[in-house]
């Protein structure tokens, strides 16, 4: 019998990266729906190839477009996650989590209960909407498979280990396009400069985050969450080659590392095909050629400012990792449209972090999910009045 998967994001990269899985195994996976915000026309060839009967528009004058296309009418189009949920009977095996944003968080609280297994690479509602996801999951006994490459590969590496046993675990970096650079050369760079990275192929947003850190300081704050391990048991160490994506020491001497090649296919294969023996069709030999001679680097402060953020950061889903998403998705847009360079996105981050308007929500703590979309719009109103 074949899989059953929700795909939700089918148009951005995961879920590209997704279907080149589900395409070379599609006589054990049968895509249920697909989702997009906008991009009605790549849904659309999605759904032709792939034999798809409902697709979910979520921006509104999309879906009212999508509806005068003429499409099969054996194809349902809904508007919303919710609609199409209403009209679902059974438990998909797999749902994936390519949202990107804030508009990941709904979405994904609603499938858990329809899910047996949740897959997700939203990195916002795992950051900032953790404790109400895992008292769903627990409540639906929904398996839930990080598909970060680096939560992916933790998970990997502990997930039959006595957590107590554990004394350190750390997530690599590649250092982003500018490890090695001068300073000079930091400030001075421009766009094209800072979403040139050097072994993903990502968006531009997540390319400037790369470049920053800021990634990974985000990935620190999951990985505690989903882990249930505190901050001081995650460090981040700079490997240029992004072959090995964690490290685990434990206590008993032991250490273990996991590698893969920089392919999101690859945790996406194993999180639809874990506890099975399937076979990766991509599968290579290890190249020792990354392994050898390439130095692990503790990342500099004075290169990576954003590195000094990690002592604020708190065990509890409060407020201030909501306001940092926040801010920081503030700034990369401003930005990304031209209007701040580089080096005074950094500087005008940090400060505004100091700001007491933002300050005064940082031990304070979301009880219900309409708290943390509250809190957003404040800092978004905020921010648009006061920069």
């Amino acid at each position: 019998m074949k899989k059953k998967i929700l795909l939700l994001g089918s148009t951005g990269s995961i879920g590209k990266s997704s279907l080149n899985i589900i395409r070379n195994y599609k006589s054990k996976l049968e895509i249920v729906a697909l989702s997009t915000n906008k991009n009605i026309k790549l849904i659309i060839n999605q759904s032709k190839e792939f034999k798809v009967k409902n697709l979910i528009i979520n921006d509104f004058e999309s879906y009212k477009k999508i509806l005068n296309y003429g499409l099969n009418k054996k194809i349902r189009i809904f508007n919303n996650i919710s609609d199409f949920l209403k009209m679902n009977k059974k438990k998909f095996d797999v749902t994936i989590v390519g949202i990107s944003g804030f508009d990941g968080l709904d979405p994904t609280l609603k499938v858990i209960p329809y899910s047996k297994n949740l897959s997700s690479a939203n990195k916002e509602s795992i950051i900032c909407g953790w404790k109400f996801i895992n008292n769903k999951l627990n409540k639906y006994k929904t398996n839930f498979i990080p598909l970060d490459s680096e939560h992916f590969s933790i998970w990997s590496l502990i997930k039959n280990s006595n957590h107590n046993m554990i004394s350190k675990i750390y997530l690599t970096a590649s250092g982003g396009p500018f490890l090695n650079k001068s300073k000079n050369k930091i400030s001075n760079a421009v766009i094209s400069d800072v979403i040139k990275h050097p072994n993903w192929n990502m968006g531009h947003k997540i390319s400037v985050d790369s470049a920053t850190l800021m990634n990974k300081l985000f990935e620190l704050i999951e990985a505690s969450k989903i882990f249930n391990l505190p901050i001081n048991k995650f460090d981040i160490v700079i490997h240029p080659k992004s072959y090995v994506h964690a490290l685990v020491n434990f206590k008993n001497g032991l250490s273990k590392i996991l590698i893969h090649d920089t392919e999101m296919e690859i945790p996406i294969f194993n999180s639809i095909f874990y506890n099975t023996s399937e076979t990766y069709k991509k599968n290579k030999d290890i190249n020792f050629k990354n392994l050898n001679g390439k130095n692990f680097i503790k990342p500099s402060v004075s290169i990576f400012p954003f590195l000094q953020l990690i002592k604020k950061f708190k065990r509890n889903d409060s407020y201030y990792e909501i306001i940092l998403v926040t801010v920081n998705d503030y700034f990369v847009k401003k930005f990304l449209s031209g209007n701040i360079n580089f080096q005074k996105m950094q500087i005008k981050l940090l400060k505004k972090l100091k700001d007491p308007y933002l300050t005064k929500y940082y031990n304070k703590y979301p009880k219900k999910i309409n708290d943390i979309y509250m809190i957003v719009n404040k800092v978004q109103k905020y921010l648009n009045e006061k920069e």
